[in-house]
């Protein structure tokens, strides 16, 4: 049985929409699309074709499902770490509306989330990897469905735009298994996830 596992990038105020260009995601006028560009380097990328390389399959929300599918069907080298991975590998579309998917091995993916994912997860070889997709990341979450979270939090503060965690996310704790810092800042940090959070107080020393 494979594990699901999330990468997704944020600010430091916790938004994740648009980090890889202008046109990403404008949804209710974001005009700030392409924040994570001027922290590439050669770190992060080292991480993120590792990341690539463990995977068995794909499971996208409909929005980054459409931006990657109108990039890397394009990228038609077999060896390139990010699109040899995403042509070949089977691909998981969570949507509604979503009828004839173009991208070959692609299968939409309806109904009960819990039923549905946790069979996609039983019969993947390797991990089953989302990317992106903030909402449906959130509804995982609050699910228990997702195993391993890589947190890639970049320098700065936009005051704008869609948040991973809002109000109403149920709670959960995660335990720090590695993370580093790249030489631009970014911090990149994986996270096991669990159950709900444990709770408890800072006494007074008695007298």
């Amino acid at each position: 049985m494979g594990n699901l596992v999330s990468t997704i990038f944020v600010t430091l105020d916790g938004v994740y929409q648009a980090p890889g260009g202008p046109q990403e995601d404008t949804r209710d006028g974001f005009g700030q699309g392409g924040w994570s560009f001027p922290f590439a380097d050669d770190d992060s990328g080292g991480f993120i074709t590792e990341v690539f390389s463990r995977a068995g399959g794909f499971l996208l929300g409909r929005r980054t499902y459409d931006v990657f599918a109108s990039y890397w069907p394009k990228v038609t080298d077999p060896a390139h770490p990010v699109a040899g991975r995403l042509n070949a590998l089977p691909k998981y579309v969570v949507s509604a509306t979503l009828r004839a998917p173009r991208w070959p091995g692609t299968t939409v993916v309806t109904g009960d989330l819990v039923k549905e994912i946790t069979a996609l997860k039983e019969r993947t070889d390797g991990e089953l990897q989302v990317h992106g997709s903030g909402a449906l990341l959130r509804s995982l979450l609050d699910l228990r469905l997702v195993d391993t979270l890589h947190l890639l939090t970049f320098p700065v503060v936009l005051g704008a735009g869609h948040r991973l965690f809002t109000d109403g996310a149920v709670p959960t704790r995660f335990t720090h298994r590695s993370g580093h810092v790249t030489g631009t800042g970014v911090s990149l940090q994986t996270y096991d996830v669990g159950d709900g959070p444990e709770y408890g107080t800072f006494a007074l020393p008695e007298a």
